[in-house]
This record gives C-alpha cells, sequence and structure tokens, in this order.
C-alpha cells in the first residue's frame, strides 16, 4: 500500500520513526509529511495568516518532508501539493500519550486521520498510553501494521476513522485487543501559577479523569487495565434528537 505518515509530536518523534521504519519492512511505500514542531493539543487547527513551509529531511535511514504547521496542515498539504497521487491510507502516529475519551476532541494525531477521513481515505490514529514511551516501539508499530492490514473499509460507512491505543507496557504484556466505545468521562482541569525570573506570572495545565467517572469497558477503562483499544470515531456533529427538540420550539 502507499501510506501516507504523519503525526504530531514532530517528525523527529520516536512513535513516527518506528511506524516509518516497520511500515518499510512490510513492504509499503510510505510518504512521511509531518510537523517540524511539536504540535500536541493542537486539534484540528489549520494555518491560515502565514505562509506554510516545508524542509526535506534526508537522512540514511529515513526520508520525509517536515512542515512548519499543524498536522491538519500536512495532510491538507500532502494530498493537495506534495503527494504524484492520493494514498491508500493515512496513518498518524505512535502518539506519546494516550487519546481516549475528551483528548480526541484535542488531539493533532485524531484530527490528522480525520482530515483524511473528510477526504474520503481510511485514517487510522494510533497512541501509546505512556508520555515518554519505550526507546523501542517497533513492536506497536508491527502489530499495528497487521492490524491495518486486516481492516475491511468497505465494510465501515465513509468518513470514518479508527482510534487505536497501546497500554503503558511491553506489547507481550497487554492483555489483548477490544473494541469499545470512548468514555464519556472528562478533565477536571486546574492550572499552577508560577513566576518566572522577573517575577511576570505564568501557568502550566493540570488535570485529570476522575477515576470513578470512567464507565466500565471504555477506551480509557480498558487502557488503563491493559488492553490494547480500538474505536472506530465519526465527526458528523448533528445532534438529531436535538433537531426535533428544537423543531418543536417556537424559535421564528
Amino acid at each position: 500500500m502507499n501510506i501516507l505518515l504523519t503525526n504530531d509530536d514532530g517528525i523527529r518523534a520516536r512513535g513516527l520513526r518506528a511506524l516509518y521504519a516497520a511500515l518499510r519492512e512490510a513492504g509499503h511505500h510510505v510518504h512521511v509529511v509531518a510537523p517540524m514542531r511539536q504540535q500536541s493539543g493542537v486539534g484540528h487547527s489549520l494555518t491560515v495568516f502565514e505562509p506554510v513551509r516545508t524542509v526535506e529531511l534526508e537522512e540514511p535511514d529515513f526520508c520525509g518532508t517536515g512542515v512548519y504547521g499543524t498536522p491538519t496542515d500536512c495532510v491538507k498539504l500532502a494530498l493537495g501539493s506534495l503527494l504524484p497521487c492520493k494514498p491508500d491510507m493515512v496513518i498518524s502516529g505512535i502518539n506519546a500519550g494516550a487519546n481516549v475519551g475528551p483528548d480526541i476532541l484535542y488531539s493533532g494525531t485524531v484530527a490528522a486521520a480525520t482530515e483524511a477521513a473528510h477526504e474520503d481515505l481510511p485514517g487510522i490514529a494510533v497512541s501509546h498510553a505512556s508520555p515518554v514511551p519505550p526507546d523501542d516501539l517497533l513492536p506497536q508499530a508491527r502489530h499495528l501494521i497487521r492490524l491495518a492490514e486486516r481492516l475491511d473499509w468497505s465494510q465501515l460507512q465513509k468518513r470514518r476513522i479508527i482510534n487505536v491505543n497501546y497500554p503503558a507496557c511491553p506489547l507481550e504484556e497487554a492483555k489483548g485487543l477490544r473494541v469499545c466505545p470512548q468514555t464519556s468521562a472528562v478533565w477536571v482541569n486546574s492550572h499552577t501559577r508560577r513566576e518566572d525570573p522577573r517575577g511576570a506570572p505564568y501557568w502550566w495545565l493540570e488535570g485529570e479523569i476522575p477515576p470513578h467517572t470512567i464507565e466500565h469497558g471504555s477506551d480509557k477503562d480498558l487502557l488503563n487495565r491493559g488492553h490494547i483499544t480500538v474505536t472506530p470515531l465519526r465527526f458528523e456533529f448533528t445532534d438529531r434528537e436535538g433537531m426535533d427538540v428544537l423543531g418543536s420550539m417556537p424559535l421564528a
């Protein structure tokens, strides 16, 4: 297959490099178009008020295009201008840190796969639960490729993506793969106030998802218990029940 590979951690991230090596090892043709800088948490944002610049990276065992922009910029630019033809699939990851439940809304990793879906292309977002993944992610990368090769996209509706998360343990210790829904639990956020050397304040975002709010059998729950989680996602946001309710109101 022809694969477009991207991420939000940056083109030098170990997760992307592991996927690149495993895809090449499996005989796939890989085009890397990924951010030059860390882009975690940028969601589906675009660069619209300044030019998007690129740089070519040529290394002994790697080549790709670095983009001074967001993950969505990378996919749009790749599909619209950089690639000679549409790829068969877009893979985004392997992200450092899980993308489950509310993380999906903020994730640049998921956004890149979603952009592929908007172009009617299969898209997979893949993450590792540890924010500091192990040096060797090849086992997870190889597993992901086998999973991607087994997926029959013709049985899924259009404009869907597959969100895959690996637990924070060696692959051989994972408790198996589970198809599951995302949790509806949300982050309880806080900001830590600090001061720079000149006395000016700044803030660090912190927070947690309270364990008691995580539904049993959801992605967050299963990932915490050591499972590989697979969740199909769609991004058509219309609230059909809400339409009926609003339609019954005298709004005009």
